[in-house]
């Protein structure tokens, strides 16, 4: 039975967005993402893969500096919930401020998928990922949607998850990671470059 639970607990994919457009204590934001990666590690987290960090135009556009993202591929015991707090500890412990919608950060840390889970339910994942872009940017879900509900949509977050989990599908679009990220238009996939 141990072993049973071994096997799945390590086979568990959950992935992680990270991201920045400010420094931190005078430091890039990739020294801040590196800082950001150890800290997870502090926390108890393993990361089996990270992907390469991609510098990225601010979303939506014109509302800051480029970004740098990248994609973390990370095994943990810790029930989502409790995974998301982790997040957000983490994200404070960089000077994190929600402020504002999209507002430039230090840090930004967002829990992508957990396996094929579907949280908290279908018909909400639903409402998320259909919601109209002028609601998108006056509203945020009170829950932990799963998968996050923009992933489909977003190359920022595409690309550096093409990195290190490429064959991943979706529950509800049914396509690959790899499959959603070619579906990008072009300009989106050319605006994004490895750092």
């Amino acid at each position: 039975m141990l072993k049973d639970m071994e096997t799945v607990q390590k086979d568990r994919q959950v992935a992680v967005a990270l991201g920045g457009n400010l420094g931190f204590q005078g430091n890039s934001v990739e020294s801040t993402l590196v800082r950001t990666l150890e800290n997870l590690i502090g926390n108890g987290l393993r990361l089996r893969r990270v992907s390469r960090f991609f510098r990225t135009p601010a979303f939506p556009a014109g509302s800051g500096p480029d970004y740098v993202n990248a994609s973390a591929l990370i095994d943990t015991d810790l029930p989502v919930e409790a995974l998301l707090s982790l997040l957000h500890r983490v994200e404070a412990d960089f000077a994190r401020e929600r402020n504002a919608r999209w507002a430039s950060r230090t840090v930004d840390l967002d829990l992508l998928l957990d396996d094929a889970r579907i949280l908290p339910d279908p018909v909400t994942q639903g409402r998320w990922m259909n919601l109209a872009p002028e609601r998108q940017r006056r509203e945020a879900p009170d829950q932990l949607i799963l998968p996050h509900p923009r992933l489909q949509d977003r190359a920022f977050v595409l690309i550096p998850l093409a990195d290190i989990l490429p064959d991943w599908v979706h529950p509800v679009t049914g396509q690959s990671i790899r499959q959603m990220a070619d579906a990008l238009p072009a300009e989106e996939i050319a605006a994004i470059c490895p750092v």
